[in-house]
């Protein structure tokens, strides 16, 4: 595997507008899905072990520590099998749950069996389950630059979850390398990862 060179915009935007801002991510936001929904599905699944693998070294035994992970959507990488065996070693995993427009994140514990529901987007989200605030957020990227600022969907749930945490989690953003883009223009209201893990 190997990352590509950071993409460019063909129009970079004003960095004082946020308008200009927003319509630049928009644009970016589409074309970094459509790239990513035409890598090939083995390189995809590749990627999602090697980022697996990655996890791992990163963030040692489990020890009862709670990582809010996600079901991937549109071509993200896929991490399910890394939650299995996270939960196999000693850990747990939550799973977000949008409550609200505008509002954050619900993470609830999920293990296997437990009943899930088709959520927001139809993502499948677990049924029932108290809120928990995760040690360890792994949010997927559509984009994301060399500060670890992250381009997401645009509903600003992660980075409104994050803030609104009592305590920091470490946070890891996970995407593939043609994820890489020389800036997403970074606002007041965005939250840098402390890392980012690509495949």
């Amino acid at each position: 595997m190997h990352d590509q060179a950071p993409a460019l915009s063909a129009t970079p935007p004003r960095p004082d507008d946020w308008s200009d801002i927003s319509r630049w991510r928009k644009a970016e936001r589409r074309r970094l899905i459509d790239e990513r929904l035409a890598l090939n599905p083995e390189y995809r699944e590749a990627g999602a072990e090697r980022i697996a693998n990655l996890l791992d070294q990163r963030l040692g035994k489990p020890g009862g520590r709670i990582v809010g992970t996600y079901w991937p959507f549109r071509g993200e990488p896929d991490l399910r099998n890394w939650g299995l065996r996270f939960i196999a070693r000693g850990g747990h995993i939550a799973l977000p749950v949008v409550i609200a427009k505008g509002q954050p994140l619900d993470y609830r514990v999920w293990r296997p069996g437990d009943p899930l529901e088709r959520g927001v987007w139809n993502i499948l989200v677990p049924v029932f389950g108290p809120a928990v605030e995760p040690d360890i957020v792994i949010a997927p990227v559509v984009g994301f630059d060399a500060l670890h600022y992250r381009l997401g969907y645009g509903g600003g749930f992660f980075d409104r979850t994050l803030a609104a945490m009592k305590r920091k989690p470490l946070a890891i953003g996970i995407g593939y390398g043609q994820s890489r883009i020389a800036t997403i223009h970074p606002q007041p209201h965005d939250i840098a990862m402390d890392m980012v893990i690509t495949g």
